[in-house]
């Protein structure tokens, strides 16, 4: 029994370790942009907040359906299980396209209420514009996968993270510096990368080695299975929603209190080290004022 539950565990927790790179990346990247990578890379942590909100949405149906379609699996009810597969599946496309759309329509007073300023705001605008064209590959890459671990197949959940991630690291300088897109360039390869794991997770469920097959082309929807379904996953979905919440307040008040270099610094700690000179100046500038010079 130990065996069996470390022969899930461990693909699982490099899973999680691995789907870091992502943001590491685009950080190691974008912190070298000539130039501009201070600000951008502040930009790209303003983003933040609003990335782990949509993967808040893919744990809540994700996290909640993959254990309810176990104990249906478990209790024989092959076809029940399926039908909950599906209905999460579904649960995660809508909200895929809702927040797509909330995403556009709110974009710019979001990005300000989380910390950007007129400096640093075209950097986090130009990620998100992108990026959130890619939001129903999140859901399905990130929601999804979990079904195929509930189903066994830890490993193969790892390797549909590991694919995206490497795929990013792969992509990430060709559009940022040959193709020369900077920011753009990374909210490219970060869309690319999650299609590939998306793509990934659709063609394992949806194919022979499952033990339940998705059908990508078909949609269900029940209400009281959809209410089990977002009640089991809401603690993750707290969870996460709890921690983006966290982000918003700390870099709202390192944005008043210090300024864009202050945000950039609590997001990439690297940022105080490689730059000092420019936090003396704005608090020379702040004791200046509080001064009356």
């Amino acid at each position: 029994m130990a065996g069996n539950i470390m022969n899930m565990a461990m693909p699982m927790m490099l899973a999680q370790l691995i789907n870091l790179l992502y943001s590491v990346v685009d950080r190691v990247y974008i912190g070298r942009i000539p130039d501009v990578g201070t600000l951008a890379l502040t930009g790209l942590g303003v983003t933040f907040p609003i990335i782990n909100i949509l993967n808040a949405f893919a744990n809540l149906f994700g996290m909640g359906g993959a254990p309810l379609c176990s104990i249906a699996r478990g209790r024989g009810e092959k076809e029940e299980a399926g039908r909950i597969m599906q209905c999460s599946y579904t649960l995660l496309l809508i909200s895929g396209v809702v927040l797509t759309a909330l995403g556009y329509l709110f974009l710019k007073p979001l990005l300000y209420l989380f910390g950007a300023s007129d400096a640093t705001y075209p950097y986090a605008r130009d990620y998100m514009l992108i990026y959130l064209a890619g939001t129903l590959f999140v859901m399905v890459s990130l929601g999804m996968n979990n079904f195929i671990n509930s189903q066994g197949f830890g490993r193969v959940g790892m390797l549909s993270v590991l694919s995206g991630a490497v795929a990013n690291l792969v992509l990430d300088p060709i559009f940022i510096f040959a193709f020369g897109m900077g920011v753009r360039g990374a909210a490219i390869a970060t869309v690319l990368s999650q299609g590939l794991s998306a793509g990934w997770v659709l063609c394992f469920l949806s194919g022979k080695k499952a033990i339940l097959r998705l059908k990508p082309a078909k949609f269900f929807l029940h209400g009281g299975m959809s209410k089990q379904i977002t009640a089991m996953g809401f603690s993750g979905f707290t969870m996460s929603a709890t921690n983006s919440a966290v982000q918003i307040l700390c870099n709202a008040q390192m944005q008043a209190y210090g300024g864009d270099l202050y945000c950039g610094c609590y997001d990439h700690p690297q940022l105080g080290a490689r730059h000092p000179h420019h936090a003396g100046q704005r608090i020379d500038q702040r004791g200046a004022a509080g001064a009356g010079l």
